[in-house]
């Protein structure tokens, strides 16, 4: 650490009683270089978990490795006395800590055991402190996560999800940020990890690890059309190991409706409510609740004109049913939370364009009116996120 200091630093130290002279290099031979390290990690394990490692078949392979070391450490006079000066915490004493308990013969299991467990070839170590060809702890997690990957068989219920979220972070309306380490993660979160699209679609039942944490099972659906059950600690080891790591937002559509004009905002616009007059069967059974919504901050009259010709009409005149004149707002975040609102009613309709393309519309509803005009009404006010519409009632209730 001297190397690393400057001139006035070291003449503080000295000040204090610190002795800043650099540490003899090399006066550890192999051996004891190699059981301070192994000691070293079982220092870190303690910092880290508030334990003395210990044995069991449901500890982790790793700590089991580390009670054997202590074990052999303790009966060891060498040990012993190479490391009194480091151990700081009292480990080979057991102070400050829950002793491990001593298992049984037949539970410890021998060093080659243990070592074909964690990957290791099949020369033997050259004693209890050496690990070699042995993967990283890191590794083994991530292998694991990746393992637990498999087909997510209902991905059509998830794919316009992801491509919604997509579209509002092109609008402005979702946000990414950086994840901060072991943040809070919850049902219907979404995440970018490894570059890819993460959704938190279910959680289940807290319960405590054997390290006495809490953690959970998680269902993660990713864009790629899989899915893992992973724990929620799991992701949050994954999301703070990538450092491109983001948390996407919950939708913001911010002021919709102001007194002072943004620079995005239509100083002048209508949100309009229109109705086909299609003969497809399916419009003429049920043309009274179905309607366009839609946003536009010119003419309402302009905006329809050739609407026989467009496939966002579905190729037939419409009827202007009713219009609302806004000023200073935000046309995409506006149109968003009105089809948001709306999402379990929109049509799934496709249609042939005169060059005999396919089109989807998406600006079409199965509301009836009423509804309709209680949502605008309710985003006017600021109080839509309190209501939701209730498909199967086909009326706005509250939250």
């Amino acid at each position: 650490m001297a190397d690393d200091l400057t001139n006035d630093d070291l003449e503080l130290l000295g000040e204090l009683g610190v002795d800043t002279a650099p540490e003899e290099k090399g006066s550890r031979n192999p051996r004891e270089q190699r059981i301070i390290a192994g000691f070293e990690e079982i220092q870190r394990f303690v910092e880290e978990h508030g334990h003395l490692p210990e044995h069991g078949e449901g500890r982790d392979i790793f700590e089991r490795l580390y009670a054997v070391r202590l074990e052999q450490m303790r009966k060891s006079e060498e040990c012993m006395a190479l490391l009194k000066d480091i151990d700081t915490k009292d480990i080979l004493a057991g102070a400050g800590h829950a002793a491990a308990q001593a298992a049984p013969v037949a539970d410890i299991p021998d060093d080659k055991a243990l070592l074909e467990a964690l990957g290791v070839g099949d020369e033997p170590a050259s004693d209890i402190t050496t690990l070699t060809h042995v993967r990283p702890r890191a590794e083994v997690q991530t292998a694991e996560e990746i393992a637990q990957r498999t087909p997510c068989k209902d991905f059509g219920l998830f794919r316009p999800l992801f491509e919604q979220v997509q579209q509002e972070l092109q609008n402005g309306i979702r946000k990414t940020l950086k994840y901060q380490d072991n943040a809070e993660i919850k049902k219907g979160d979404f995440f970018i990890l490894d570059g890819q699209k993460v959704f938190v679609e279910a959680e289940g039942e807290k319960f405590v690890s054997s390290y006495d944490r809490p953690d959970r099972r998680l269902r993660v659906i990713y864009d790629n059309g899989t899915e893992s059950d992973m724990l929620l600690r799991s992701l949050q080891r994954a999301l703070n190991k990538d450092k491109a790591s983001r948390r996407i937002t919950v939708p913001d559509f911010g002021p919709l409706f102001s007194g002072e004009k943004a620079e995005d905002d239509l100083e002048v616009g209508y949100i309009y409510v229109l109705r086909s007059n299609s003969q497809l069967p399916f419009i003429v059974e049920n043309r009274n609740v179905i309607h366009k919504i839609g946003v536009t901050g010119g003419s309402v009259e302009q905006r329809i004109a050739g609407a026989e010709k467009d496939p966002t009409y579905l190729l037939a005149s419409v009827e202007i049913v009713a219009t609302f004149r806004l000023s200073n707002l935000n046309r995409t975040k506006l149109e968003n939370v009105i089809h948001r609102f709306f999402e379990k009613a929109r049509l799934d309709l496709q249609l042939k364009d005169r060059f005999g393309s396919s089109v989807e519309p998406r600006e079409w509803f199965l509301v009836p009116l009423p509804a309709i005009e209680e949502a605008i009404q309710h985003i006017m006010d600021g109080t839509i996120e309190d209501f939701h519409y209730d498909l199967s009632l086909g009326k706005v209730v509250e939250q």
